[in-house]
């Protein structure tokens, strides 16, 4: 409480009310539901999208390595 007293300066018989909330009014409801089960589906697809990218990249890489042996003057 002193520090709050130090930012803001107020008079001692000063008092600041306290906030009455009701925990029912206050949560997301269904649009927050809706706007996480979106996100959460979009991060989803990203790592789908991602895993399948990296998998091709690697067969590729793995092709590569191996058309390169098949026709190095080394192999034959």
């Amino acid at each position: 409480m002193h520090q709050l007293r130090r930012l803001l300066p107020l008079e001692e018989d000063t008092l600041i009310p306290a906030i009455e909330v009701d925990p029912n009014s206050v949560t997301p409801g269904v649009v927050g539901f809706v706007v996480t089960f979106v996100v959460a589906g979009a991060v989803l697809m990203l790592i789908l999208d991602m895993v399948r990218r990296v998998r091709r990249v690697r067969y590729r890489e793995e092709i590569n390595t191996k058309l390169d042996a098949e026709t190095s003057p080394e192999a034959g």
